[in-house]
């Protein structure tokens, strides 16, 4: 039986690279920089490269928010202040609330039957906003934001806060959805739960596999239930 799904934010429920792109854009556009493809695709790729050291303990989230930023102007010649832009991207990706198509049907589906939690490595203003202003907060049991609970996924210290909040909690009735391999799937498989990796591009499945994967968000509830019964 499963009862607990753990559910990841960005890139599993929200279109993170929409977001993004929407979010630096006005950033820099507030400051006179055209937000060029290039400047938003490098942004973009230096951005994941810091998120990936900040899951190895390799810099702090302090260090993570001035970093990306300045990689990318040094590399692009841009004389602006990391701490000032990164202070408008914090407030515009906050008021960026795209959920993937059929997100919010899904919530709806699945909070029938399971309890729902977000677990989220992302900064807590900005995931606090959006959750807000997308207005899916009903199908929710909680939230879990790693900035909150003093730990990043996939530190088994972030699970295991999380799991000290869930009432009754038993870890074979627990399950983690997401798009990381690194942080949702192998901070889930350490943890002792089970993992479902959303996988929209289809990529080859690793090793070790998760437990289960999807390519289309409409296929979860059927899945969880055939896992449910495995």
């Amino acid at each position: 039986m499963i009862r607990n799904v753990l559910l990841d934010a960005d890139d599993t429920l929200f279109d993170f690279h929409l977001s993004e792109r929407e979010a630096l854009s006005a950033a820099l556009s507030a400051y006179g920089v055209p937000p060029t493809p290039a400047l938003l695709a490098r942004y973009s790729a230096i951005n994941a490269e810091c998120w990936k050291l900040l899951e190895q303990k390799r810099i702090t989230r302090d260090a993570l928010m001035l970093l990306r930023y300045e990689r990318l102007f040094a590399e692009f010649g841009l004389a602006l202040s990391p701490a000032a832009v990164s202070e408008r991207y914090v407030t515009e990706l906050g008021r960026q609330c795209h959920l993937i198509a059929g997100a919010e049907e899904l919530l709806r589906d699945l909070s029938a039957r399971y309890r729902l939690y977000i677990a989220s490595n992302g900064n807590r203003q900005v995931q606090r906003e959006r959750l807000r202003r997308a207005g899916i907060g009903r199908y929710l049991s909680d939230v879990f934001i790693s900035q909150e609970l003093g730990a990043d996924k996939p530190d088994p210290a972030y699970f295991n806060a999380c799991f000290a909040r869930i009432p009754d909690f038993r870890r074979e009735q627990t399950v983690i959805v997401g798009d990381s391999l690194t942080s949702d799937i192998a901070g889930g498989r350490n943890a002792g739960i089970r993992t479902v990796w959303y996988n929209p591009a289809g990529a080859p499945l690793p090793e070790p596999a998760p437990d289960a994967s999807f390519r289309r968000l409409c296929e979860l509830p059927a899945l969880l239930e055939a896992l449910a019964g495995s």
